[in-house]
């Protein structure tokens, strides 16, 4: 991890994949992540941890499965919203969106249950973010 300020919008250029998120750094034993999300993800519960979402581009909505029924929770860009540990949910993005997540180390982007993982998600702890810094930084390190 960097300890230089990270630009969002420059960590989004680095990379085009769908439901792959990247770590842009991490705070104690969490992820700060940032995705682009177009399209539906899959059905799944985190059964010990929330999940955090911040819609930074476009606008994400969240179908929650609760004891009340089902709901869609819709944000708009700059609106954060914290999905429950527990809580079957599904993110969605229709028309496409950029999304921060905090979420501790290791936790996979399908979550402990989920129905049949698609092809066009990433079924991941995260990837690590590779800026043009970082590649520069690499090609200049003896190997």
């Amino acid at each position: 991890m960097s300890n230089e300020p990270i630009h969002l919008s420059q960590a989004l250029a680095t990379f085009d994949a769908l439901w792959s998120p990247r770590i842009v750094t991490r705070v104690n034993d969490y992820d700060v992540r940032i995705a682009k999300v177009e399209g539906e993800h899959v059905w799944h519960a985190h059964d010990d941890t929330d999940e955090f979402f911040l819609v930074l581009e476009g606008e994400l909505h969240i179908s929650l499965r609760e004891p009340e029924g089902e709901r869609t929770v819709r944000l708009p860009r700059g609106a954060a919203y914290t999905v429950p540990r527990g809580t079957q949910h599904r993110p969605y993005a229709p028309s496409g969106a950029a999304i921060l997540m905090f979420e501790p180390t290791g936790t996979l982007t399908v979550g402990d249950r989920h129905d049949e993982v698609p092809a066009h998600v990433d079924a991941t702890t995260g990837h690590t973010l590779v800026t043009s810094s970082h590649a520069a930084e690499e090609r200049r390190s003896p190997s």
